[in-house]
């Protein structure tokens, strides 16, 4: 066997992992889901010598609401219709990956753009809307978490080139009614269930249109599989 004579460069190392993040954020489900995200944030995080700062994000999750001792799964699974997908944890793994400069999104919104987003988007959401609905007011995603097909829900995030201002975040789902066919889905596309804007609380930074409000689990409900 041959042994190779040099390794790639720490900065050819780092690159990579950037690149092989970014694809894991955007289809979480080929690549492994939250470990493997949390195994390439463990990588890059060591090659910048700062390891301490996954336990400092998780003492922020945990401040916040969005840390529990089943993870992020377990901060969703009180609010939302089912255990989080990996498009909705992925999403939360990216605003840390935004703000440590490693996330490549497809675009940006200037800050005017972003402002007028911000401004708007509770009140927009008090009505329920569809995937196709967002994307006609709010233009296409800076990144888009899960995929294209409509039969799968997804989570659209719209930000600025500036990691000081919080991503928006809309979370779509698609499925069906408790007891029915699992499949195929009874939407045509997504529903949207939520926007997530803001630093603060995970309850405080989240408006539920009625459709989201309508499908919240109730205290006591079984945890329904995936």
């Amino acid at each position: 066997m041959t042994v190779p004579t040099a390794f790639a460069a720490a900065e050819e190392i780092h690159a990579h992992l950037v690149d092989q993040l970014n694809l894991a954020l955007r289809r979480p489900g080929m690549y492994g889901g939250a470990t493997a995200l949390r195994i390439l944030i463990d990588h890059l995080l060591f090659v910048e010598r700062q390891p301490e700062a996954w336990a400092q994000l998780q003492r922020e999750w945990e401040d916040r609401g969005l840390w529990t001792s089943t993870g992020i799964s377990g901060a969703f699974r009180d609010l939302f219709p089912r255990q989080a997908d990996d498009h909705v944890i992925a999403s939360v793994y990216a605003e840390f990956v935004h703000r440590r400069g490693w996330l490549k999104p497809d675009h940006v919104l200037t800050g005017e753009a972003y402002e007028a987003l911000a401004g708007r988007v509770r009140q927009w959401a008090a009505v329920d809307r569809t995937w196709a609905e967002v994307t006609a007011e709010f233009g296409s995603p800076s990144v888009l978490f899960g995929g294209n097909n409509p039969l799968y829900g997804k989570t659209l995030a719209y930000l600025t080139e500036d990691p000081q201002r919080p991503m928006v975040v809309f979370h779509l789902w698609n499925g069906s009614e408790p007891g029915a066919e699992a499949w195929p889905p009874e939407h045509q596309q997504p529903l949207l269930l939520a926007v997530r804007c803001g630093r603060g609380s995970f309850s405080g930074s989240s408006t539920f249109t009625p459709e989201g409000e309508r499908r919240k689990p109730t205290i006591g409900d079984p945890c329904p599989a995936q």
